[in-house]
Parts: structure tokens; sequence; C-alpha cells
């Protein structure tokens, strides 16, 4: 029988340390007290008020459409960033790009969030544009924060391929866009998805830039929460949370099995082809043996 080492007691430890507070926050989203530390039995009262509490919904829908344009735009300029870095070896400059691109991992949130302020005030001052602060803004900062990550994720895959199969599909007369999008971008989609849901999360959870960037009728649901939780937890904010917990956990379990089926077509076709190769160099020699022994006769 085996023991129960340590590594596995830290193991257990952590993933409890990690997970057990959000067991506990959507336990206490069926609460049916209005006290939130104080248990008064099961209730789903708090899940149908939030379809009444219109501020709290248009946040967490705000919030949404943010991180998904985030997403998008992130893993658009993360890409190409990367591939920058690591397939164009030598230009001027390439020591700046490369710690402009990944200063946002080192820089804290409180310097990006007023130097963002302050260039969309001097923006608004000279061109006129933006009029007003809100989900235009929040969107630019969050690009601007998320497409670091993306890069660094991205960067890592792309030192990872293998450069002779791009160059023989441009030896066989594939335009350097064309090996981009259909080869280079397909060997490197579970990083971009990695990127974009990287992004997503971190858009989502953001409080500081858009504190800074965001206007009046623009309240993100990080913001929302905290300004609410100064006054105290409210049970709705725990069904909240509890929905959004579930609807990450169902995205990435639809990441992962869509992710998995689609490696196993792929192992099934790599098999297959060298099957289908092993039995053409086989069929060859069968046919040399009679001929040889028609000779000889």
């Amino acid at each position: 029988m085996k023991r129960f080492g340590f590594s596995k007691l830290m193991l257990v430890l952590g993933l409890l340390f990690i997970y057990l507070p959000m067991l506990i926050l959507v336990i206490y989203s069926f609460n049916a007290s209005k006290l939130v530390t104080v248990w008064g039995g099961w209730s789903v009262k708090w899940y149908v008020g939030l379809l009444d509490n219109t501020q709290l919904m248009g946040s967490v829908m705000r919030s949404l459409e943010i991180a998904c344009y985030t997403a998008v735009a992130a893993v658009a300029l993360g890409t190409l960033a990367a591939f920058v870095l690591t397939r164009v070896t030598r230009f001027k400059g390439r020591t700046l790009f490369g710690g402009l691109v990944t200063a946002p991992l080192v820089m804290p949130e409180v310097i990006t969030g007023l130097s963002l302020l302050l260039l969309f005030v001097a923006m608004a001052q000279m061109i006129g544009w933006p009029q007003e602060r809100g989900i235009v803004t929040i969107w630019i900062a969050h690009t601007t924060f998320c497409a670091a990550y993306v890069a660094v994720v991205v960067s890592a895959r792309l030192r990872e391929l293998d450069l002779s199969i791009e160059e023989a599909a441009m030896d066989l007369g594939a335009k350097p866009w064309k090996v981009f999008f259909l080869i280079t971008i397909p060997m490197i989609a579970p990083s971009l998805a990695a990127g974009g849901m990287m992004s997503f999360a971190l858009s989502l959870d953001d409080l500081v830039l858009a504190s800074f960037v965001s206007g009046p009728g623009s309240t993100t649901l990080p913001m929302e929460v905290f300004s609410a939780v100064r006054l105290g937890v409210k049970p709705e904010i725990n069904a909240v949370a509890s929905l959004i917990l579930l609807s990450v956990s169902l995205v990435t379990f639809l990441v992962w099995y869509f992710s998995r089926q689609a490696e196993e077509r792929r192992r099934r076709a790599i098999q297959l082809a060298v099957e289908e190769g092993a039995a053409a160099n086989v069929a060859p020699t069968q046919v040399k043996r009679p001929l040889r022994a028609t000779a000889q006769a």
C-alpha cells in the first residue's frame, strides 16, 4: 500500500486553499438569509433577484463585452508582436521593442492606468477624441495590458516550431502570408486559445485600469463589486460570482474537450499515414519477388 507522501499532502492542501473558498461562495449564494455570514437555509431567491437588479447585471454584461473585445484584440496584437520578436531576428530597435512589449508585465497597474488617463485627456484636448471615457477607453487599456501576456505565450510556442515545414511550403510556391495563415496559425492554435482565455480572464478581473479610464455609465463588474463590498457584501454578489464561476468552468471544459478531440484526430491521421506509407513500401517488395522467381526459372 502506497503511503500518502509529503508532496501529495502539499498538493491537496494547495488545491483546498484555492478551491475551498470558491465552494463556500457557491454554497452561500443559496443562503436564504440577508446576512452573508449567517446561514438561513437553502434558497434561490438571490438568483431570481438578479433579474431585477439592472445595475449589477448591466455591469456584468459590460464586463463580458469588454473582455470579449479585449481577448480578440490582444490575441491579434500579441501574435504579431511575438512573430516579429521570434522570426525577425535583426532590426534596429529590437531590444527596445521587446522591452516595450513586455513592459506591462512588470509595470504597476497604477502607473499604467495613470499614464493612459493622461494620454486620453491630452488626446481629447488635441484632436477631440475620446470625447468621454467609457467602454472604448477601457478596451484600449485592457488590450494594452493583455497583449503583453499573449506575446509571451505565443513567442514561446513559435520558438518551438519546426521551421522546415514552413520552408517546405514556401519552396512549393506558397506565399509568406499564406504560409502564416494556413500553416503557422494552426500549429500555434493552442497557444492562441490560451492567450485569449488569459486575456479574457484578466480583463474580466481588472479593477485598477478600469477605475482610471472609465467614465459615467461605464462601470464594470469589479468596480461595482468593490463599491458594494465597502458597504458590506450583498448576497447578490455571491450569486453573480457563482454564475461567473459556472460559465468559466463550462467554457474551460468545452475548450479542453474540443482540443482533446482535435488532438486525437491528428494522432489518428498521423498513424493512418504511417500505416499507408508502410503498406506502400511493402507492396513493391512483394511484386519484385515473383518477378525474380520467374526470371530464375
